[in-house]
């Protein structure tokens, strides 16, 4: 029985959580981590990680980009794998996880859908094929309560599209000051913000004469769940290194 942690514990995705959870008999959460604890939970919920006093196998995070130093030090300093599912994190708090997985386990992602990271792939997959004689644009789409844009999907799919060329690709995200013709050597971001869109990600390459558009479409936040819940069983047995869901699909 795999037991977990959830931070976040009553916030929407906390509530996924719990109900993906509760379908399974292979784990369990044990404990819940929220300042703002609405008492509906059926485990006990602390406002910090450092009150919770269960044994737990594996944290799943979906907080706060702010709570992520404590998160850290409590998976370091309890040998308690870390699946990160919390999004907007800037490059100093990157490197804080890279080097915290060096002490711990620690699964990051930017996206925790299946289908989102098969795009991924199937994205790598058409630049083998297409090379540069296309060109390739990102268009992603939330709801308007987002923060953070582009999303941090829209740059996993870009940096895994320009691994693929000899040259990496500059990425351009606003074009409206510029008056100039696109160059070869960029990546456009797209962002739109509004209504309650879970999450569209769409791939463009243009080429001459004819395009193909590689996308993927979030119906419900239950799939982001479903995925950090598999990657907490699967993060459960393993020793200190940083993860993603690439390791799950092999």
């Amino acid at each position: 029985m795999t037991r977990i942690i959830l931070t976040g514990a009553c916030g929407k995705m906390g509530g996924f959580i719990q109900s993906v959870v509760s379908g399974k008999d292979n784990c369990e959460i044990v404990a819940g981590v929220d300042k703002y604890n609405d008492n509906k939970a059926p485990f006990p919920v602390y406002e910090s990680i450092d009150e919770v006093k269960e044994e737990a196998d594996v944290i799943i995070d979906f907080s706060n980009p702010s709570l992520l130093d404590g998160l850290l030090e409590y998976s370091v300093n309890n040998h308690i794998s870390l699946v990160i599912g919390t999004t907007g994190y800037d490059e100093c708090q990157k490197k804080k996880i890279r080097d915290a997985a060096e002490k711990t386990a620690v699964f990051f992602t930017y996206n925790m859908s299946l289908g989102i990271n098969l795009l991924v792939n199937l994205a790598k997959k058409a630049v083998q094929v297409l090379g540069d004689d296309f060109d390739i644009e990102i268009i992603e789409q939330h709801h308007n309560q987002k923060i953070d844009a582009p999303s941090g999907t829209a740059l996993m799919l870009a940096d895994a599209i320009s691994e693929e060329f000899d040259k990496p690709k500059k990425y351009e995200f606003d074009r409206h000051s510029k008056r100039e013709k696109r160059t070869k050597d960029e990546i456009g971001i797209h962002s739109v913000r509004g209504g309650t869109i879970v999450g569209e990600h769409e791939i463009l390459f243009a080429g001459r004469d004819e395009n193909i558009t590689l996308s993927h479409s979030a119906r419900s936040k239950e799939v982001f769940a479903v995925g950090a819940v598999n990657a907490a069983l699967y993060m459960s047995s393993q020793d200190k290194g940083l993860y993603d869901m690439s390791d799950i699909m092999e």
